[in-house]
């Protein structure tokens, strides 16, 4: 009797799935999702780029879209001098049609410029701004700790 119930508890973990709540993400109504990156600590913001690579994992790609909005410190992050590992991963994660967004306020204060930035890194001239208008637009937004 202990084997059978050990059986059927590893199948369900075995088999757990995600679920969706309806509407059922599509293409045409794909699930939105906005991450917001103030902070540059380099466990941080790993821990959210494991995140984004969870989140990937379980919705079909072309049912998904994120956006990654940096800016004060987190614009660290996006910098050529940052950790080389961590901006592996997230060129990685661009590769996967993840945005990256920065901040021009940000830039403009630290006195930085695109050269000093990986490629491939959007702009917007207030990054707070961007993140408030994807919200509105219907994206979840997720607050990177």
């Amino acid at each position: 009797m202990k084997k059978i119930i050990l059986f059927v508890l590893l199948a369900t973990f075995t088999f757990a799935s995600s679920t969706f709540s309806d509407p059922q993400p599509t293409f045409e109504k794909p699930r939105r999702v906005v991450f917001q990156l103030f902070d540059s600590d380099v466990s941080k913001v790993n821990h959210n780029l494991s995140s984004i690579y969870n989140i990937l994992k379980e919705y079909p790609s072309e049912t998904l879209k994120i956006v990654v909005v940096t800016y004060g410190n987190g614009m660290r992050a996006l910098r050529k001098d940052y950790d080389k590992a961590t901006l592996n991963r997230i060129t990685s994660l661009m590769e996967y049609d993840v945005e990256f967004i920065g901040c021009i306020n940000t830039m403009e204060t630290m006195k930085w410029n695109e050269d000093e930035f990986i490629d491939d890194v959007s702009y917007v001239q207030a990054g707070i701004v961007e993140l408030i208008e994807r919200k509105v637009a219907g994206y979840v937004g997720i607050i990177a700790y």
